[in-house]
């Protein structure tokens, strides 16, 4: 029986078509890609996420010492954007948009931008931030002023405990102290904090002023943080010496760390937990 040449034309021509179909439902070859969290990759992260809100306080912490201003300390408002870099031997880097609010009336302070690289290495994270002021620098300068000659008036050494009360309550001459210790702690909240683990300063179970010969007024404090997520209450001893348009000094020790002594802000060197040891015996 003789084919057409019709017929054989027809299947030439379908065969072509046939295996185009076969080869699209073959499996692909798999095509490497980067995973977004792989080292040097920039990866967006929730606002609202532990990493990210523990990386706003960290910078804020560090704001809030270097700042070494009673009357403009700030607290964490809300974090509106974050990513985070994994680099190779040296850590994890955040980058942060924030929010901020005064302290103490819990009104808008501004907007800040910020990184906060937490290192490989056991050593405090490396924070750089930039933030914009919604308060006026000159006014919190004067208020800073009039907070300290109103100390430096006390012709009485200050002392108090349990600030604030188990009511949330603070007395109003107690406040500028209080305020000093939560600048004077943002040392050691920066320093002390890590990727997973953050802290709040919740009280000070007791504060004794030392009076000097000098402009400067010193404090010494013993105060509570809040370890988080571990819920732990550590007691820490610091030693604070305040004087406006000039650096905190801070010194301070904590029973979590078995009394090491660290060293903030160019405090002068020297025998400091003998005299903190000394100051202690006459608490």
């Amino acid at each position: 029986m003789k084919r057409s040449k019709g017929s054989a034309t027809h299947r030439h021509r379908a065969l072509p078509v046939l295996l185009l179909l076969l080869s699209a439902q073959l499996p692909r070859p798999a095509v490497a890609e980067q995973p977004p969290w792989a080292p040097g990759v920039e990866r967006a992260l929730d606002p609202s996420s532990r990493l990210a809100v523990g990386a706003a306080r960290v910078a804020l912490h560090n704001y809030n010492f270097h700042a070494a201003s009673p009357s403009g300390l700030r607290a964490l408002g809300q974090v509106r954007k974050a990513t985070v870099k994994s680099i190779p031997g040296v850590g994890q880097k955040c980058y942060l948009q924030f929010t901020t609010e005064d302290y103490r009336s819990r009104e808008n302070a501004g907007s800040c931008l910020a990184t906060v690289l937490y290192p490989k290495k056991k050593s405090p994270p490396a924070v750089n931030i930039k933030c914009i002021n919604t308060k006026d620098q000159k006014q919190i300068q004067e208020e800073d002023n009039r907070l300290y000659q109103k100390l430096k008036r006390q012709t009485k050494p200050i002392t108090g405990s349990n600030i604030p009360d188990s009511f949330g309550n603070i007395e109003p001459a107690l406040e500028p102290v209080w305020a000093l210790a939560v600048a004077g702690s943002s040392y050691m909240m920066w320093e002390k904090s890590t990727e997973k683990v953050g802290y709040f300063m919740t009280q000070v179970k007791s504060v004794k002023q030392w009076m000097r010969k000098d402009d400067s007024l010193e404090f010494d404090y013993v105060i509570l943080l809040h370890e988080m997520p571990t819920q732990e209450m550590i007691s820490c001893h610091m030693r604070l010496i305040w004087l406006p348009g000039h650096p905190l000094k801070v010194k301070y020790t904590c029973d979590s760390e078995n009394h090491r002594l660290e060293d903030g802000s160019g405090m002068e060197s020297g025998s400091a937990a003998g005299i903190i040891r000394e100051r202690e015996e006459n608490f």
